[in-house]
């Protein structure tokens, strides 16, 4: 074992010799662990992730899933995703070998998921993580089997909608006193874009003269660090009507930016948490029902739906497919059993 004592320091190092994915052999040395056992354990991970054989500890596994995620995926995909997993998944499975691991042990550990504090669809979400990490080990690291094939997933596949009619969003508007925050849920509510497209939207995304805005990043901050990224799908790209009214407000807030450059953000002083602040406090004052941030692109959707425009314009509009939104809001749509009938009616002379 390339496990070794520093004679000054009195801590332990590991230095061995690999061959890495392109067939080099290389050297690896690490340093500063203050027990041999330590040292033997992360050169066995090290050597697992390297040979990535079925065998592999569920940790292992976890190291290699990660390293993918963040080489392919996006940062806040690949932070949401990997929290997920640190929290509700590697707990319960990192010391378990791949391939010992049963679709009962499966189960066991969807009991302990159900009991836990999450909600429906959130247990859904983390069902659906470890499934896809076996897969991935599956496809890349010779894994028979994926355990989570052969039982019922747990949870809800979605949240139920909850949502503000046109009303409860008039009643609820008033009680949003600062000018451009109003514009804000104004933007939400009428164009059905969502939280980070609309933090995202820049003075050349606005177009007073067409009525238009245009979708084509959405707003991240982490660690204080302000980025813009691609749109969520390559459906998330649109351009998208929006009525004279809201043309106004949104001009109305450009025009309080000094000397606004095409690339200024529109809304730079509104951050998520203002926008949740603002529903917290005002769904309150107002007595209307306390809805999401998020919820406010299905309010727009109902709205649509209420308005009777088919499912193909409003995904075009909030950039998903016909597919999910039927999928979601379908039982939104009036049922047309009844004039299904009242036409045969007519028929029988």
């Amino acid at each position: 074992m390339p496990v070794y004592q520093d004679k000054t320091t009195k801590t332990w190092f590991v230095k061995l010799y690999y061959t890495d994915y392109t067939g080099t052999r290389k050297q690896k040395l690490k340093r500063g662990f203050k027990l041999q056992r330590e040292a033997k354990e992360w050169e066995r991970q090290f050597l697992e992730r390297q040979q990535g054989q079925p065998d592999m500890t569920f940790q292992t596994l976890y190291d290699l899933y990660a390293a993918d995620l963040k080489a392919h995926a996006k940062e806040s995909t690949c932070r949401s995703r990997l929290s997920m997993i640190r929290n509700h998944i590697l707990p319960f499975w990192k010391d378990r070998k791949l391939c010992e691991i049963t679709p009962a042990d499966v189960r066991s550990w969807q009991g302990e998921l159900k009991a836990s504090a999450l909600g429906e669809y959130s247990q859904y979400m983390v069902n659906c993580h470890l499934s896809a990490m076996f897969n991935f080990a599956m496809r890349y690291y010779n894994l028979n089997s994926n355990p989570c094939r052969l039982v019922k997933a747990v949870g809800k596949v979605h949240r139920g909608l909850n949502f503000w009619t046109l009303e409860e969003f008039k009643t609820f508007l008033p009680t949003v006193e600062d000018m451009i925050l109003r514009v804000a849920f104004l933007t939400l509510f009428y164009s059905g874009i969502r939280c980070g497209e609309l933090l995202a939207l820049t003075v050349k995304d606005f177009d007073a003269a067409g009525k238009t805005i245009t979708i084509c990043g959405t707003f991240h901050r982490f660690n204080k660090v302000d980025t813009i990224t691609d749109p969520k799908t390559d459906r998330s790209k649109r351009s998208i009507p929006i009525p004279g009214f809201l043309v106004a407000e949104i001009q109305g807030v450009i025009a309080k930016i000094y000397e606004p450059d095409p690339d200024e953000r529109i809304f730079q002083t509104v951050t998520p948490s203002r926008l949740y602040t603002a529903i917290e406090k005002g769904s309150a004052a107002a007595s209307v029902k306390r809805i999401r941030v998020h919820d406010l692109r299905h309010s727009h959707v109902s709205l649509l739906i209420n308005m009777g425009f088919p499912p193909i314009l409003i995904a075009e509009r909030i950039g998903d497919t016909v597919e999910m939104v039927n999928k979601i809001y379908g039982h939104l749509y009036p049922s047309k059993h009844r004039e299904v009938a009242d036409q045969l009616e007519k028929l029988n002379f």
